[in-house]
Formats: structure tokens, C-alpha cells, sequence
């Protein structure tokens, strides 16, 4: 063995980048090994980091001290909370990031831990004695290990598709894991072909701006993480536009050119994010679909237009694209493609995201069976905290799917699996009340640092945050218990804006950040909701069984396509059945239960 390392991760995408800093934060000395070592942290497809529900998990990753969030803030160009309309527990946060800068900021992070190393290799196989892991091969030598991570991202046995056109690769311009690739597949895991896309790049300077609907950043100062402070790039306006019928008929004409109509791609890609040619030969009736236009730098031309994946070939992209509303005169910088690569059935993992098969393996990211760079960088924190925690001998770390988005994402990959590209979505959290973006920090901190997974400085601001919180909750407290004041105050709570409402009626806050004050102020709101939440958990775990002859699942709210889906196709006899049913939440149940007892 050339070289020893307690844990040695295999990827630098967003799940290799979490997981070699965790296991770093625990004091494992790790190596994080990647084909090119100036690729660390690359957006390889929407420049974007956050949204519905996905934001929530950037903000559980930063409240265990990891990387994402500071990341973002120190490349974002615009700033959007998602679900705006709509109550703190569904809203996401989410940032434009310029590509270039959030590489930088994740490589200048990682060089940050004096007990990481950054190896440039090309890894050809793990290398196994007795059943469990020892080390790694790679074709420049051995790293003897006790702990692997593989975060392989959509690089494992990987094919791009352009038209008809293919050729080996894991993004473009870089080479397939296939050699490693072929070993899993020797050692009879169970595994499987997913795909997934991403649209052209456009050239910004072909577009007609002034044609399209612009969307500003927000203007009130929130950032991803609170460690970030504040916001310091400039920030960038986005446009929107539609596809149309002329855009339609050259999709469906050249559909006989499309690898995943002609049977190229045999693997299944993400439901909630199809390529054009699934929108528009799945919804025939739809007159159109919306774009966003997102600049992609601010050093760039380059234009990321999100919601038009495709993999048809490059005149037939272009076409298209020249049908749409300001891209008349568009030129394409890079065609859209597909890829299409191996993953491993998510259900041969433990919680600590432990591979049961090869003691000493953790698995993060595409490779279970997920899409997204949040989904990815959450499994790299669990996966690289675990892999340093066996690693140096303490217990597992595992997270709860009642106090972490993270936790619901690893209990649905571990025990239901997945048939499509796994995407978090805030109906999958049983109680998403509680687990809202903004209060991450207050649900996760206290247990980060109880296992050693919090840096010094990270601790002392945390401490700072919780007094302040502290004081927050006590004032506001003292001024509800005042009858004279309490009618106003609870007004306040159902204004559009209920955190300033409440600041106006209790002065009091004045002393304490903004942010912290809407935290404290939706603890207050949604605590009965919550509550009632929690006892009609409590019903259904006590035996409460309801007939469901003839329930309408379709109508009944907070319900999923998916979930409604199983649930007409399997229609359970009562309740009891209907939590058999994969992807069935405690909170579908609750759901289900409310429309049983009306429809009795």
C-alpha cells in the first residue's frame, strides 16, 4: 500500500465534497479521490442550489457545519424563496449560483481541513480481503483504508446520448467509471440503470431580453446559511418564457431521433423532472411549458433555460428552440444530452448508509438511486460521518425521519427503494410542520456537536444564535401573556408577512436579528399544528382502522401524484392496508383518515 487513510471517499461531486468534510470534521484523516481535481464541487447541470424541499436539506446539511450552504452564499447571483404565498413550513429557499465561483468556494472549503488530501487518480477497483474493504486500487497505486465512500455521481459504467449519437462518459468531456463499475457488478449487488438530462446551454447575448418577463432576486437579505452573514455578489435578473405548439410539432417530428423513444436509454429517469420530449408526448394537451432563463455566471454568457432537458440532436434542439418567445435568434453554446448509468438498489443499505454485502463500503448520491445535488449532498454527510465513525471505532450516526428531511430520505431509500430517480419533496416528510427550512439549525446543531461534528468557531455562533433565540421566544411569550396586547399580536400572526407584523406589535424583538425573529415567530404559529399533528399520529399508532370503500384519493390534499398513483392502483380495503403501501407517509395516513371519518 502506497499510502493509508482512515477514510478515502471515491467522487468530487456535492455527495463527495460532504463526505470527506464530515468524516474530516470527526478527525478521520481522509482522502478524497477524483478523476480531475479541478472538477471538485462542479454544477453539472442546473446552476442552482435549493427549492421545495430540497432547500430544506441544504439547510440541514449546514446546520452539521457541511459545505453547500456557505458555498452557495459566496457564489450566489440571485436569490428566490420558493412557495413565497404559502407558510414557512413549505417554503424553500434557493439561489442562482455563477458555476465557477461555487466550484472555487467547495475546493477552497475543502482545502480548509489540514486532515483531508486531495488525490488525482483514476480508481480501478476496491481492494478486498475477507470479505469487507481494505483499500483501493487506482493505476498509479493502492490507498490502504478501513472506510470507503463511493460517490460515483452518474459516472459508473456511464453513456451519454445526443440524437442517436452515443459514446462512454459520465458528464461531458469526461471519461465512465467503467472498470469500477464492472467490479460492483461482479460482486452480484443488485443493481440497475437509471438516466437523467440536462437541456442546451444558450448564449445570453442571442437572447431577446427585452421580449421576456423578468424575475428579480429577493430584496430582503436572507442567505442559505447563517454563518454567511450577507449576501456579496451582484445579483442577476432571470426571465421566463413557453414553449408552444410550432415548438411542439418539430418535438414530435423528431421524436424518431430521440435515444429514449428509439429504445437507446432502457433506464428510468426522474418523474418530477422530464426532458421536453416526455412533456410534450405525455401532455399532449398542454399548450405550452414554462422556462426559466438562469445566467449561469457572472463572467459568463452562458444561459442555463430550466425545463427543457433533451437529448435530441443538435439541429432538432436548435430548431425547436427558435420557435420560443425571445429565442428567435438563440445560438446554443452546448447541446442538451442524456446520460444513463449503473446504480445500486438503495435497499441493500443500512441507515448508516453501510453497503451489508461489503463491510467497510458507504454508498452517497446517484448511486442509491437519487437526483439532485441537495438528495446528494445530504447522503455524503450521513455516509461520510459514518464511514469515520466505524472508521475510528464510535457508534453509527444515524438521522431520524421525525426531526430531519435527511432522515425521511434515508428511510425511504433504505426501506422502500426506488423505480425512479428519487427527488425530496416536502409531502414526503411525515412531520413537515416541525422540520421547516428555517428552525434546521435549532433541530440538528445540539447533536452535530454531541458527536464531534462541529468546528469550533461554528460552535461559539451557534451558542450566540441560541441566546438570542432565547431571548426571542421570552419576549415575544411575555407579550402574548399580556391580555391587553395578546388580540393584537395574534392578528399580526395571519398578516402576509406575520414576522413583521409581529415586530410591529412587540417592539421588544428589535434587539434581535430579523431572521431569528421569523424563526420564533412560525415556532409560535404552527406549535397547536404540530401538536395536533403529533396526536393524530399518536391515534393512528393506537389502532384506529377506517373502511376505505370509496375514498378519492385524487382529492384528497396533501397527497402526491405518486402516493395517489399506488393508492387508486392498489385501493386498500381499509387503513391498516394503506400503510403496507410503499411511499404511504404516517402523514398520507393522516391525511386519508381526515377524508375517511367525513366520507363515514
Amino acid at each position: 500500500m502506497n499510502q493509508h487513510y482512515n477514510v478515502v471517499v471515491v467522487g468530487g461531486g456535492h455527495a463527495g465534497c460532504e463526505a470527506a468534510a464530515a468524516a474530516a470534521r470527526l478527525g478521520a484523516s481522509v482522502a478524497l479521490v477524483t478523476m480531475r481535481a479541478d472538477r471538485i464541487g462542479a454544477m453539472s447541470c442546473n446552476p442552482a442550489i435549493g427549492g421545495i424541499g430540497k432547500g430544506h436539506i441544504v439547510r440541514e446539511v449546514d446546520a452539521w457545519d457541511g459545505i453547500m450552504a456557505q458555498a452557495a452564499d459566496a457564489a450566489a447571483i440571485h436569490y428566490r424563496m420558493l412557495n413565497r404565498s404559502k407558510g414557512v413550513a413549505v417554503q424553500g429557499p434557493r439561489i442562482q449560483a455563477d458555476r465557477v465561483r461555487y466550484a472555487a468556494a467547495v475546493q477552497a472549503m475543502l482545502r480548509g481541513y489540514r486532515n483531508l488530501a486531495i488525490l488525482e487518480a483514476d480508481v480501478v477497483g476496491l481492494l478486498i480481503e475477507r470479505g469487507q474493504i481494505v483499500g483501493l486500487n487506482t493505476r498509479t497505486g493502492c490507498i490502504a483504508t478501513t472506510s470507503v465512500v463511493l460517490a460515483t455521481g452518474t459516472f459508473l459504467n456511464g453513456v451519454l446520448h445526443t440524437g442517436l449519437q452515443s459514446e462512454l462518459g459520465g458528464r461531458v468531456g469526461e471519461a465512465s467509471a467503467t472498470v469500477l463499475g464492472e467490479q460492483l457488478r461482479g460482486l452480484d449487488l443488485p443493481m440497475g440503470r437509471l438516466k437523467t438530462g440536462t437541456p442546451p446551454r444558450l448564449d445570453g447575448r442571442t437572447i431577446d431580453w427585452a421580449a421576456l418577463e423578468q424575475q428579480a432576486s429577493d430584496t430582503d437579505p436572507w442567505t442559505m446559511s447563517p454563518a454567511s452573514g450577507a449576501r456579496i455578489l451582484p445579483q442577476l435578473h432571470c426571465a421566463v418564457t413557453r414553449t408552444n405548439a410550432a415548438t411542439h410539432d418539430i418535438i414530435r417530428g423528431a421524436l424518431d431521433q430521440s435515444p429514449l423513444f428509439s429504445g437507446r436509454i432502457t433506464g428510468s429517469g426522474p418523474r418530477y423532472c422530464p426532458s421536453i420530449e416526455d412533456k410534450v408526448h405525455r401532455f399532449g394537451d398542454r399548450d405550452g411549458h414554462q422556462i426559466f432563463l438562469e445566467p449561469e455566471g457572472l463572467d459568463t454568457a452562458a444561459i442555463y433555460p430550466n425545463g427543457i432537458s433533451t437529448s435530441l440532436p443538435l439541429g432538432a434542439q436548435r430548431a425547436f428552440l427558435r420557435t420560443i418567445a425571445g429565442l428567435q435568434a438563440v445560438e446554443i453554446l452546448e447541446a442538451g444530452y442524456a446520460v444513463e448509468y449503473d446504480y445500486i438498489d438503495p435497499r441493500a443499505l443500512d441507515a448508516s448508509l453501510a453497503l451489508g454485502a461489503l463491510p467497510g463500503l458507504f454508498l452517497a448520491g446517484q448511486i442509491n438511486g437519487t437526483t439532485g445535488y441537495e438528495e446528494a449532498a445530504g447522503q455524503g454527510l450521513v455516509a461520510g460521518l459514518n464511514a469515520a465513525a466505524r472508521a475510528l471505532g464510535t457508534g453509527p450516526i444515524f438521522f431520524d425521519r421525525t426531526e430531519s428531511y435527511i432522515g425521511v430520505m434515508i428511510d425511504d431509500l433504505t426501506l422502500q427503494g426506488i423505480t425512479e430517480p428519487y427527488r425530496m419533496l416536502t409531502a414526503r416528510a411525515d412531520n413537515r410542520l416541525h422540520l421547516r427550512a428555517d428552525n434546521a439549525e435549532r433541530r440538528l446543531t445540539l447533536h452535530a456537536i454531541a458527536v464531534g461534528a462541529v468546528r469550533a468557531e461554528r460552535r461559539a455562533a451557534f451558542a450566540a444564535r441560541q441566546r438570542l433565540r432565547d431571548t426571542g421566544r421570552v419576549a415575544l411569550d411575555a407579550a402574548i401573556g399580556s391580555p391587553a396586547r395578546a388580540v393584537q399580536i395574534k392578528k399580526a400572526f395571519s398578516a402576509p408577512e406575520p414576522a413583521e407584523a409581529v415586530l410591529r406589535e412587540v417592539p421588544e424583538l428589535s434587539q434581535v436579528p430579523m431572521p431569528i425573529v421569523a424563526e420564533v415567530v412560525a415556532d409560535q404559529l404552527y406549535a397547536p399544528y404540530v401538536e395536533r399533528q403529533r396526536a393524530e399520529a399518536g391515534r393512528l399508532l393506537g389502532g384506529i382502522n377506517l373502511a376505505l370503500d370509496s375514498i378519492a384519493y385524487d382529492q384528497i390534499a396533501g397527497l402526491s401524484l405518486e402516493m395517489v398513483e399506488r393508492l387508486q392502483h392498489a385501493r386498500p380495503a381499509d387503513l391498516k392496508a394503506a400503510s403496507r403501501i410503499r411511499g404511504i407517509t404516517p402523514a398520507a395516513l393522516t391525511a386519508i383518515l381526515v377524508e375517511a371519518r367525513r366520507a363515514a
